[in-house]
C-alpha cells in the first residue's frame, strides 16, 4: 500500500505542485478562520473573574443593587452575628493621559494591606497601585479628572492590568458618593457558609441580591452567547467552500489516474484498496491543511482580536482582552475539522474511483452520464429540502440560539446545490445561439463541454454559488440593518445637544453626571427642554438587562418613538408617576414580556411590580431597557443620579452659541457635550466596526471559492485533453483553445451568480427574519442594496474568468501529437 500511495498520490502531487499547494491553501484557510475567531473569540471576551482577586484575595459573596448599594449597609451587616468580613467596592473604567482607557477599582485600603510592595512617599498626592503591566505606562504622577495620585507600588497579576485607590479617593475623583457598586463578603474558615449567606439575605431589603461571585462571569457568557455562536458558524463558511475544493481535487486525481486505476484493479486490487488510497490523499490535505491552518489562524486572530474586543466593549460588557492561547484543544479540534471535512468531501470521488472497469480505463468516466440521467430526481430532492428548510424556519430558538434557522439555511444551500446541474443544462441550452453569435464556435464548444462534464461543472457551481449567497445574503442584511438603524436613529434622536459623563464606558456602564449640571443647563438663555436620564444595570431572568428613566412628557413632545402596538402617546402619557414601564423589543423576545404583562423588578430596595404598557422598536442593546418615567424611578431610588441629558432648544436658536454657552457654565464638571449629529455619526461607527469582522469572513469564504473554480476548470482540462488535442489536430490555434477554456470560465461564473443571487435572496431573508430576530429580538426592515451587490457580483464573476488563466494556458500548450498517440 505504501508503494502505491507513494507511486499513486505522492508522485503526482510533487508533479503538479502549483495545483497541490492551492488546493493546501484552501483547506489552510477555511482551517485558519475556525482557529481565528475561536482563538480571538476567548482573548476578546477575557476571562469576566475580578482581577482584584490578587489584591484582596477570593471573595465568597457579592451583596449587589440595582441603582447601587447603599453604603450605610457595610455597617449594619458587620453587625450581624456571623464571622465574616464585609468590604466596600466600586469600580470603572477611566482614561489616564499617557496610558489611555484602565480599569479602576477603589477598596478600602486599610482593611486590605497586604499583598503589595513597600509602598512609596507620595506626598500630597493620592497613593495608587497599579499592576505591572500598566506601570510600564502610567507616569509616576497623574491625573484621574484633576485628582492628584502617584504610583505608592506595582502589583504582581499577571497578564491583567488595572488600579486600585481607596474608595474614598474614587469618590471624589469620579463623584460618586453614598452608592456602592458591591459589597465583598469573604467568610472565615470555621464559619459555616450557608449561615453567613443566610443571615445577610434575611437582614437585607428585598430589592438586593447576594450571589455568588462567579455570577456575573455566567451573566457574561450568557450575554455573548448567540453573538459568539453567530461568529462560529460564520467561520465555517470558508470550511464549506473549501470541502468543495477537497472534492473537486479528488475529482482531478481520479480523472489523471483512470488508466493507472484500471490496470490496478485488472491486475486484482480490490475496491477497498482504491478507495483507501484516494482518502489517503484527502486526508494528507486535511492534516496538512490543518497543521498549517493553526499557524495562519493564530497570525489572523491578532488582527482580529482588536476588532471583536470592540465589539464586546461597545455592545457587551468591559472586559480587557486576554492573551492569544493555543492550547491542546484548540490544536486537537483544527485537525479533526481538517481530516472530517477532507474525508466527508472526498468520498464521492473516492467511490467514483472504485467503480472504473478495467475496459473503460481509458474513456470518459459514467459520472458526467449518470448526472445528466438523474437531474430530475435531483430536482424532485431540491424541492424536498426546499420543503424542509421553510418547515425549519418556523421553529423558534433553542435556548436562545436559532438552532433550526441554521439548519435552514443549510437545507437551503443543499436544495440550491441539487439544483445546480438543471439550472446549468437550462440556462446553458438557452445561451448557445447567443454563445455562437458574440464568442463563435469557440462558445458553441465551451457550452457543450460544460453540459458533457455535468457532474463536476455542477459542483463548482454549487461551491462558487454557496459563497456568493453568503456574501450576498450577509450583504444585505447588513445594509438593511444600517439602513433600519438610520431611520431608527432619526426618530430616536431628536434633541439638538446630548451631554454625558466625560467618563469613559462600555455597554452596560453608566458614568453618573454631577446633579449640579441640570439648573445650569435649565438656565441658560435658547433652551427650551431638559430631559434627565438615568440608566444602570439589573438582573432579570438570570441575565442583565438595562433600566432607564427619562421625562417621558418631553419624549411625547419631542419625540418619534415607534412602538410594535398602540398610540403612541397614549402610551407614553400613561406612564408618568404610575408603576407602569414600556419596554424594548429585544427585552420583550428574551423574556416574552408582552403589552399588558407585569414584570417585577429591583428598584433599590424595593421589589417592584410593573405593568408593561407597550413594547417599542430599539437598536441600542442586545439585552433590552425597560423605561420608567423619572417620577417612578425615583419614587422608589430618591438618590439615582443623572446618566444622560438631551437638550432641546427653542425654534431659531443658535446651536453653537448655546453649546459654547452650556461649555462655560460646566467648565468645572467632568462632563461631555455633543451636538446631534455627531452622536449618529458615533452609533454608525460602531456598527461599521462591528461588522468589519464579518466582512473579513465573507472575503476569504470567497477567495477559497475562487481557488475552487480554477481547480474545476483545471479538471475540466484534464478530463478533456484528448478533446482539446484532437482539436488542435484539426487545426485549432492555441488562442481559440485559451479563449474556449476562458469562455467556460465566464459561463462558470455567471451559472453561479444567478443560482448564488437566488439563494442570497432566501438566506437573506432567513438571516433578517428569522435568525436575528430568534438570536437578538431586532425586527430589521428588508433593504436590498442593488448597486453595492450588483457590483459585489461583477467583481466576483470577473475573477472567476481571470480564474481560468491558469487551466487556459494548460490547455493551449497540449502537444496534439502526444495526445493522439494516447488515443
Amino acid at each position: 500500500m505504501a508503494v502505491l500511495f507513494r507511486t499513486l498520490i505522492l508522485r503526482p502531487l510533487r508533479q503538479d505542485l502549483l495545483r497541490s499547494l492551492l488546493t493546501l491553501l484552501a483547506v489552510a484557510l477555511g482551517i485558519a478562520v475556525v482557529v481565528a475567531i475561536d482563538l480571538a473569540g476567548d482573548a476578546a471576551s477575557g476571562s469576566f473573574q475580578s482581577s482584584l482577586t490578587t489584591v484582596v484575595g477570593k471573595v465568597d459573596l457579592e451583596v449587589t443593587a440595582n441603582g447601587g448599594v447603599d453604603e450605610q449597609w457595610i455597617g449594619k451587616l458587620a453587625a450581624l452575628p456571623v464571622n465574616a468580613r464585609f468590604a466596600p467596592g466600586m469600580e470603572a473604567v477611566v482614561k489616564i493621559p499617557e496610558a489611555g482607557f484602565a480599569t479602576v477599582y477603589g477598596i478600602d485600603m486599610v482593611s486590605e494591606a497586604q499583598g503589595r510592595e513597600q509602598a512609596n512617599d507620595c506626598h500630597d498626592a493620592a497613593r495608587a497601585f497599579v499592576t505591572q503591566g500598566l506601570a510600564r505606562r502610567v507616569p509616576r504622577n497623574f491625573r484621574l479628572n484633576g485628582h492628584a495620585f502617584c504610583v505608592a507600588s506595582t502589583i504582581k497579576s499577571g497578564e491583567s492590568e488595572f488600579v486600585v485607590i481607596d474608595i474614598a479617593d474614587f469618590q471624589q475623583a469620579l463623584g460618586r458618593f453614598g452608592k456602592l457598586d458591591r459589597i465583598d463578603v469573604f467568610v472565615d474558615a470555621g464559619e459555616r457558609f450557608e449561615n453567613v449567606e443566610q443571615s445577610i439575605t434575611a437582614a437585607l431589603p428585598p430589592g438586593y441580591r447576594v450571589a455568588r461571585p462567579g455570577a456575573r462571569s455566567d451573566e457574561n457568557q450568557k450575554m455573548m452567547r448567540s453573538f459568539r455562536w453567530n461568529l462560529r458558524v460564520l467561520s465555517y463558511i470558508s470550511l464549506v467552500v473549501g470541502a468543495f475544493l477537497i472534492y473537486n481535487t479528488i475529482s482531478i486525481s481520479v480523472v489523471r489516474r483512470r488508466p493507472e486505476i484500471g490496470i490496478l484493479r485488472a491486475i486484482g486490487a480490490s475496491r477497498g484498496s482504491v478507495l483507501a488510497l484516494f482518502l489517503l490523499e484527502a486526508s494528507l490535505f486535511g492534516m496538512a491543511g490543518a497543521g498549517l491552518g493553526l499557524a495562519m489562524g493564530r497570525v489572523l486572530a491578532m488582527s482580529l482580536v482588536g476588532l471583536i474586543s470592540e465589539t464586546v466593549q461597545s455592545l457587551y460588557t468591559s472586559s480587557a482582552p486576554s492573551a492569544l492561547h493555543l492550547g491542546l484543544v484548540e490544536i486537537v479540534l483544527a485537525f479533526a475539522a481538517g481530516l472530517f471535512t477532507a474525508l466527508i468531501s472526498a468520498w464521492g470521488p473516492a467511490r467514483e474511483a472504485t467503480r472504473i472497469v478495467p475496459l473503460e480505463a481509458m474513456g470518459r468516466g459514467s459520472r458526467d452520464v449518470g448526472v445528466r440521467l438523474r437531474v430530475s430526481r435531483n430536482v424532485s430532492i431540491a424541492i424536498a429540502l426546499a420543503a424542509t428548510a421553510w418547515a425549519a424556519s418556523l421553529s423558534g430558538p433553542v435556548y436562545g440560539r436559532s438552532l433550526f434557522g441554521y439548519l435552514s439555511a443549510v437545507l437551503s444551500i443543499a436544495s440550491a446545490a441539487m439544483l445546480a446541474p438543471a439550472m446549468v443544462v437550462s440556462v446553458n441550452r438557452l445561451l448557445r445561439t447567443p454563445l455562437l453569435k458574440v464568442c463563435g464556435i469557440e462558445g458553441l464548444l465551451a457550452s457543450r463541454g460544460l453540459s458533457a462534464a455535468l457532474g463536476r461543472t455542477s459542483v463548482v457551481v454549487a461551491a462558487l454559488a454557496t459563497a456568493i449567497a453568503m456574501t450576498s445574503s450577509v450583504g444585505i442584511m447588513v445594509a438593511s440593518f444600517r439602513e433600519t438603524l438610520l431611520v431608527w436613529l432619526d426618530g430616536q434622536l431628536r434633541a439638538d445637544l446630548y451631554i454625558r459623563s466625560a467618563e469613559p464606558s462600555s455597554a452596560g456602564e453608566y458614568p453618573p453626571i454631577p446633579r449640579e449640571v441640570i439648573p445650569l443647563l435649565r438656565s441658560v438663555p435658547g433652551v427650551e427642554d431638559v430631559d434627565v436620564f438615568t440608566a444602570f444595570e439589573f438582573h432579570y431572568g438570570g441575565v442583565r438587562a438595562n433600566i432607564g428613566a427619562g421625562d417621558l412628557e418631553i419624549q411625547r413632545r419631542h419625540g418619534r418613538l415607534k412602538f410594535l402596538n398602540g398610540h403612541r402617546d397614549a402610551i407614553l402619557s400613561s406612564l408618568r408617576g404610575a408603576d407602569r414601564a414600556m419596554v424594548s423589543e429585544p427585552f420583550s423576545e428574551k423574556h416574552h414580556v408582552h403589552m399588558g404583562d407585569t414584570v417585577t423588578i429591583d428598584l433599590g430596595e424595593h421589589r417592584v411590580p410593573l405593568k408593561v404598557a407597550g413594547v417599542y422598536y430599539d437598536y441600542s442593546s442586545e439585552q433590552g431597557y425597560v423605561i420608567l418615567d423619572r417620577s417612578t424611578l425615583l419614587k422608589y431610588v430618591p438618590d439615582a443620579m443623572p446618566t444622560n441629558i438631551a437638550v432641546y432648544l427653542r425654534p431659531g436658536a443658535p446651536r453653537e452659541a448655546v453649546q459654547r454657552e452650556i461649555e462655560e457654565r460646566t467648565k468645572q464638571f467632568p462632563i461631555s457635550i455633543q451636538p446631534n449629529e455627531r452622536l449618529r455619526q458615533a452609533a454608525v461607527e460602531i456598527f461599521d466596526r462591528t461588522f468589519a469582522v464579518t466582512w473579513a469572513l465573507e472575503g476569504v469564504a470567497v477567495i477559497v471559492a475562487m481557488l475552487g473554480a480554477a481547480n474545476c476548470l483545471l479538471a475540466l482540462v484534464l478530463d478533456r485533453r484528448r478533446e482539446f488535442g484532437m482539436l488542435r489536430y484539426l487545426g485549432a490555434a492555441t488562442s481559440q483553445i485559451r479563449r474556449l477554456i476562458l469562455v467556460e470560465a465566464g459561463l462558470i461564473g455567471f451559472f453561479a451568480l444567478l443560482l448564488g443571487a437566488a439563494l442570497g435572496l432566501v438566506l437573506s431573508r432567513l438571516l433578517i427574519f428569522v435568525i436575528n430576530k430568534q438570536s437578538f429580538g431586532w425586527t430589521i426592515q428588508f433593504h436590498l442594496p442593488v448597486a453595492a451587490v450588483g457590483g459585489a457580483m461583477l467583481l466576483i464573476w470577473a475573477v472567476t474568468v481571470l480564474a481560468g488563466l491558469y487551466p487556459a494556458r494548460v490547455a493551449a500548450r497540449l502537444k496534439p501529437i502526444e495526445v493522439i498517440h494516447e488515443e
